[in-house]
């Protein structure tokens, strides 16, 4: 609608201009010729009073065009100052399109542009071009804890840095959020001198970026892709989405390498992302045609063997894929936003399951640290427990260590939350992410779970040959501890991991404590749980408590 009103008024002025254009001109050559006559005329009668004046006619016209002269030559003026005006306007708008308000980088529309004129331009041979994408480790924690002043003056401390460490020749863009790129030419013969700039460039940013609120640190992870040979690629723009993309799937694998660094691109990254995609869409498909069930592996009082729970794994059989390991699928999930909805499915069934069992057993189910940012969960878990009526205080829901890194105050409101619904919560993996003490007494956790790379270890230094007793003494002082800082602030541990007696009969030696493991049998499907909890007299109709003997034999705990 815009631009049909603009064209016919911009039409309509430059008529009027081509019009006075003429008026001017012909306006000029009246003055000569009416000029040469009159003026004259007008001299010779100034200077002799005989002589009669010019016409009166004549005058008045030579006075019109000298009027008509003047407000041509205001209106040449005034054009050329529009012009001017215009061609500014246009160069200021150019240049807003072009780089990115906050930073003044480049952003993502010349970023593209500027890595198809590179393309275009690069000579044959060794020389390329190179495309580093950049991303900021933590920076939503940052803003969260800062406050988005400080984030915005992070994102400028950051720019200045890139354009400080990249070469002349290289053009740095903000791509949008803490995303950054930088073009730059490669020499594929050399790559020695990329990667000591690419070393400094991580460095350097890491340096403290001085803010209002104080310095700040902040790391990133970077990806590097270069040019190469594609036939598939048949034009300029293809070849440069292609080069980004890769460059993207080299930096999201230094993030997982443990970011702060930068990685080069290389295919089997490629074959990667293609698999995970293709786990994606068989994940979906599993999720609507019910391949994902519930598995429950058994929890134990070490100290009488009576069994006081099972603990709720997701398994996956698949009819495209067979059976999928929840270390392979659960991080699918949780990169494509399918695992909240994956976890209340299995949630559901297994409070469906767990009410057959014995009033005396307990049901402990893991949440994703994606799940502990929804800030809805606790009110779906209760939803959950009233539509099956399973009692909320037999419920454990267990958190990883790791999460208390992200944001402690949304998982202190988190863990709250959830107590008040009348469930018991517990720390899962205590002891591998280095939570602190203060963190630890803040907390209200009902439960500490020892990671199982620890109990394990028990086993492994006993049956190595060559291990000494100080090396038995280390590995049972790091458990022994773990489990008395439990206990000294009052939390009942759990030990993963239990696989055979020697591990049992040290944990024991530690203390009270539940326990659960192969040693128990591996985890099983609904039906057999049901069927064990029969065989024990553990059903809802029995209240009698029985001791589960150990599953010893190796054929035994391989069937099951």
């Amino acid at each position: 609608m815009g631009d049909k009103t603009e064209r016919p008024a911009r039409l309509e002025k430059a008529q009027r201009d081509v019009v006075m254009l003429g008026i001017a001109t012909a306006a000029i050559i009246m003055f000569v010729g009416i000029g040469g006559t009159v003026m004259p005329q007008v001299a010779r009668s100034f200077l002799d009073a005989n002589v009669a004046p010019p016409d009166t006619a004549l005058v008045n016209a030579l006075l019109l065009n000298i009027a008509l002269i003047i407000f041509g030559w205001r209106r040449y003026v005034d054009l050329n100052r529009e012009i001017a005006q215009r061609r500014a306007a246009e160069e200021a708008a150019r240049h807003l399109s072009q780089t990115d308000p906050l930073t003044g980088c480049y952003n993502r529309r010349c970023a593209v542009e500027r890595l198809m004129e590179a393309l275009v331009s690069t000579d044959e041979g060794h020389c390329s071009v190179g495309f580093v994408m950049i991303d900021l480790d933590g920076f939503k924690a940052i803003n969260d804890s800062y406050g988005h002043q400080a984030g915005d003056e992070l994102l400028l401390g950051i720019a200045e840095r890139l354009r400080e460490v990249a070469p002349e020749t290289a053009s740095v863009a903000r791509l949008g959020g803490d995303e950054f790129a930088i073009v730059l030419p490669i020499d594929t013969e050399d790559m020695a001198p990329v990667e000591e700039w690419a070393n400094r460039m991580v460095a350097h940013v890491a340096q403290p970026i001085d803010t209002e609120t104080g310095p700040i640190e902040v790391t990133i992870s970077a990806g590097i892709a270069f040019q190469e040979t594609d036939p598939e690629l048949d034009n300029t723009e293809g070849a440069a989405r292609k080069l980004m993309h890769r460059a993207d799937l080299a930096m999201y694998q230094a993030k997982k390498e443990g970011r702060n660094r930068y990685c080069w691109f290389v295919k089997a990254m490629e074959d990667e992302a293609r698999i995970r995609r293709e786990m994606e869409v068989a994940i979906r498909g599993g999720l609507d045609r019910g391949e994902f069930s519930p598995h429950y592996e058994q929890q134990i009082d070490l100290e009488t063997g009576q069994l006081v729970g099972f603990e709720m794994l997701a398994r996956w059989e698949s009819a495209e894929l067979g059976t999928v390991s929840p270390e392979i699928f659960i991080p699918v999930a949780e990169s494509c936003g399918l695992i909240g909805p994956l976890s209340e499915m299995l949630i559901r069934r297994a409070l469906s399951d767990a009410q057959s069992w014995d009033p005396s057993l307990s049901l402990s189910v893991n949440i994703s640290p994606i799940q502990l940012r929804d800030p809805w969960f606790p009110q779906k878990l209760l939803k959950m427990l009233m539509a099956s009526q399973f009692p909320a205080h037999r419920l454990d829901v267990e958190i990883s260590e790791s999460c208390l890194q992200e944001n402690l105050v949304a998982v202190q409101a988190m863990i709250v939350s959830l107590k008040n619904l009348g469930v018991r919560v517990s720390l899962d993996d205590f002891g591998t992410g280095f939570s602190s003490l203060t963190q630890l007494r803040s907390l209200p956790f009902d439960r500490v779970k020892i990671d199982r790379s620890f109990v394990g270890e028990l086993r492994k230094v006993a049956e190595a040959a060559h291990g000494s007793d100080a090396e038995r003494e280390q590995q049972d002082h790091i458990v022994s501890t773990l489990v008395s800082l439990g206990q000294n602030l009052h939390i009942p541990v759990t030990a993963e991991g239990v696989e055979d007696e020697s591990i049992l009969a040290t944990l024991r030696q530690m203390g009270e404590m539940k326990g659960q493991g192969y040693l128990y049998g591996r985890p099983e499907d609904a039906a057999a749980v049901l069927k064990r909890l029969g065989e024990l007299n553990m059903l809802a109709e029995n209240t009698q408590p029985a001791v589960v003997p150990p599953a010893n034999e190796p054929e035994q705990r391989k069937s099951a």
